[in-house]
């Protein structure tokens, strides 16, 4: 499966063939790109290398910043000014876009530092790129975990060069720069360099080595070298006084000959950056061919845990792709938080729960327990130092928090870490955090007044006092489980029950209809809300509009009436707003799985593709891919809950790796290739390791146990999964007692 993989789908604005049927009916309001990126990445891994034009999103490609519609195109062509280093995967305006120690090859003098050189011959997979700039310097890039290798080749030249910019960060577009405020750098002769950045309150130290024995460093500044100097200090650095730094290395080159440029990093020291680079690199001789070996391994190891039989080449290469979209973050920085002393997990770019909590986050507690348990465990790290789960988390503490977004949604995430089983955490101690952070920000409106507004916090506090319940409950505290279950009860406070839809608030990206089919911890409840089966039902085909016109997207530059008109439709926004993502599943609360295979067919068969503009919108850290990859298998996770729906999925066959001779085998009789039919099908039977399964559900420790789920699948429903309905978890709505649960 790994040679499937297409590292450009997604780097494009989205470029699809027209929907058909039912998702004509779907408007996108969100950006139509992926903001994915081709660049070198390893599993998990802290560092990423990839071109570098300056646009948006993430450094590489062609776009200017982009919040609606289809991104404007900010240069013609595909060019780089040479190569940086740490990229987001996915995300949209983030505000944070890293792209640190800026590596040029060049053939000119410093002054042509910063020329964007059109690119060809691009080529990657994962954790490898390789592209041939304009100048006529042949480029290639892999990673490690915590290091990066540059090969270049040159044509023959007496003065060939490699240029390290320690000065550029961000993007080449309004208020896009990252600025460092204080950098040390030193040249230490004989092809080796080392330096510390502090940049936006992180200090990015970097250890370099250049391999050819004619090749001697020397440091620059403001474009200018800096003959006989070894050593470069600003004590404080300003916008308004900036000027471009860094350092050289400069020699001959014979024609097509490799140099190669190795780096180290870390957020603590030039040391542990030395460090780092010698685990990571082979000390002596060529380190590229094996280092890339050595991180192609590593994406072996991944999709060894999942693998799929039948579907076309192109549902294959998506699938690929969406898995290896899927494990490129958060970046686990294990020994290198540099905020506090000590050692052990430490994750950032964790960018962010909201967009990952429902998909990304339950896929990697299913295929890798071991790294889910150390995100568990750096989360409540980082909770225990800062004072509260962190909605968003990247190489800045303080910097854009998130908290916008949602609420306790780290609870969602550890409850289910328990359940799974994983190891290393010390749950009595997570207990005290997780209880204490539901009181935070919006967590006090919902105590003191038993709704927060947006009101989507008072549907995310709810569940957060649910997931916490249930881990009091699993180390036998039921006293508290008792009163939290009690107060998960005030999401009722949340819903208009003349309408069965959310009450009238502000929402983040997004309206009161996408929010309101959230997959909550009492379903039951929720569809007798809403007037009972019938009715939600109802209300969720207006939602996804069965018998409605099809709609126009948003181009180019969208104005202010197209996006309200587009907003006033109350529409399902596709896989392109996370809000929507678990929605198609709450048929199956009501009794109609058909309902759930029909939308779900309609997005795997109009929203996803091959090629560069092969994603409907932001890929947000593997959130929309994770997606497709359960939606494919047939499955989907309810967050926090520990369960798993089934639908039709996408394979013939699909078996996911456990653990040591462990696996759970998905397989689907008489299954069409997706691009066989426009009709979706039906699963009408199943049997679980050849016993009758009539409920269209399963628990996470049934799927964890491993074995055998075969569906039956026909052009027609049948009453597979209609009357034993997902679990639900009903406690009091009666008002005096729900109010006295929160004095």
């Amino acid at each position: 499966m790994i040679g499937a993989v297409d590292p450009f789908i997604g780097t494009e604005a989205t470029e699809l063939p027209s929907p058909t049927g039912l998702a004509a009916t779907w408007w996108w309001p969100k950006p139509q790109v992926g903001n994915t990126h081709p660049g070198a990445c390893s599993p998990l891994g802290m560092v990423s290398a990839c071109p570098y034009s300056g646009a948006y999103p993430t450094g590489y490609g062609r776009y200017d910043r982009n919040t609606e519609g289809v991104p404007p195109a900010r240069y013609d062509d595909l060019t780089a000014s040479g190569f940086t280093h740490f990229q987001q995967s996915g995300t949209g305006a983030i505000r944070k876009y890293y792209n640190y120690f800026r590596v040029t090859p060049m053939l000119g003098p410093l002054d042509d530092l910063g020329t964007r050189w059109p690119l060809s011959g691009e080529a990657a997979e994962p954790g490898y790129y390789r592209a041939t700039l304009a100048s006529g310097v042949g480029c290639e890039l892999t990673v490690g975990p915590k290091s990066a290798v540059h090969r270049y080749r040159y044509p023959e030249s007496d003065d060939a060069r490699v240029v390290l910019d320690f000065s550029l960060g961000g993007l080449a577009i309004e208020h896009g720069e990252t600025i460092p405020v204080r950098a040390q750098l030193a040249s230490l002769g004989h092809g080796r360099a080392e330096g510390t950045l502090v940049v936006e309150g992180v200090p990015l130290s970097i250890a370099v080595e250049c391999d050819h024995p004619e090749w001697r460093p020397m440091l620059w500044y403001d474009r200018r070298l800096m003959a006989g100097s070894t050593r470069l200090e600003f004590d404080a650095i300003r916008p308004t006084t900036l000027r471009p730094f860094g350092l050289i290395f400069r020699g001959p080159a014979a024609s097509n000959e490799a140099v190669e440029v190795r780096l180290g990093f870390s957020l603590r020291g030039t040391d542990q950056a030395w460090a780092n680079l010698a685990a990571d690199v082979e000390a002596e001789g060529p380190a590229f061919d094996s280092r890339r070996q050595a991180t192609a391994d590593a994406w072996g190891a991944v999709f060894d845990r999942i693998d799929t039989e039948g579907g076309s080449v192109a549902q294959q290469q998506v699938f690929a792709t969406a898995v290896y979209h899927s494990f490129i973050k958060p970046c686990f920085a294990p020994d290198e938080s540099p905020f506090w002393p000590g050692d052990g997990p430490w994750v950032f770019d964790l960018a962010t729960m909201w967009d990952i909590y429902k998909t990304q986050l339950p896929l990697l507690t299913t295929l890798a327990p071991e790294r889910a348990g150390e995100l568990a465990q750096a989360l409540l790290h980082v909770c225990a130092e800062e004072g509260n789960f962190p909605i968003g988390y990247r190489m800045a503490r303080g910097s854009d928090r998130f908290f916008r977004q949602g609420s306790a949604l780290a609870h969602t995430f550890l409850a289910d870490a328990q359940a799974a089983g994983l190891r290393g955490v010390d749950w009595e101690s997570a207990l005290v955090l997780l209880h204490g952070d539901l009181r935070r920000s919006y967590g006090e409106d919902y105590l003191e007044k038993g709704v927060a507004h947006p009101v989507t916090h008072t549907l995310d506090l709810a569940a957060g006092y649910h997931c916490t319940a249930r881990v009091a409950r699993r180390i036998g505290d039921k006293a508290l489980a008792d009163q939290l279950d009690a107060q998960s009860a005030g999401w009722t406070n949340a819903f208009d029950q003349t309408t069965g839809l959310l009450i009238d608030s502000a929402f983040y990206e997004g309206g009161r209809w996408n929010y309101s089919f959230r997959l909550l911890h009492d379903m039951a409840s929720r569809i007798a809300l809403a007037g009972g089966d019938e009715h939600f039902v109802a209300l969720l085909d207006r939602f996804f509009g069965y018998d409605a016109e099809p709609v126009r997207q948003c181009g180019l530059a969208p104005g202010r009436e197209e996006l309200e008109a587009g907003y006033a439709l109350d529409r399902f926004e596709g896989l392109n707003n996370e809000p929507d993502m678990e929605a198609p599943w709450s048929y199956h609360y009501a009794g109609r799985p058909d309902r759930t295979a029909e939308v779900v067919h309609a997005i795997l068969a109009n929203q996803f593709g091959v090629g560069r503009g092969g994603l409907p919108g932001n890929d947000d850290s593997g959130g929309l891919s994770s997606w497709y990859v359960w939606a494919s298998l047939g499955l989907f996770p309810v967050a926090g809950q520990d369960v798993f729906l089934i639908s039709t999925p996408a394979f013939r066959r699909c078996r996911l790796a456990l653990g040591p001779a462990r696996s759970f085998v998905i397989a689907a009789s008489e299954l069409r290739d997706l691009e066989a039919t426009d009709r979706p099908q039906y699963v009408v039977g199943a049997t679980l390791d050849g016993q009758r399964l009539d409920r269209a559900w399963l628990r996470g420790d049934e799927l964890r146990a491993g074995g055998e789920l075969r569906l039956d699948v026909a052009d027609k429903p049948g009453t597979w999964g209609t009357d034993h309905r997902p679990p639900s978890t009903p406690f009091t709505t009666d008002l005096d007692t729900l109010e006295r649960s929160f004095r």
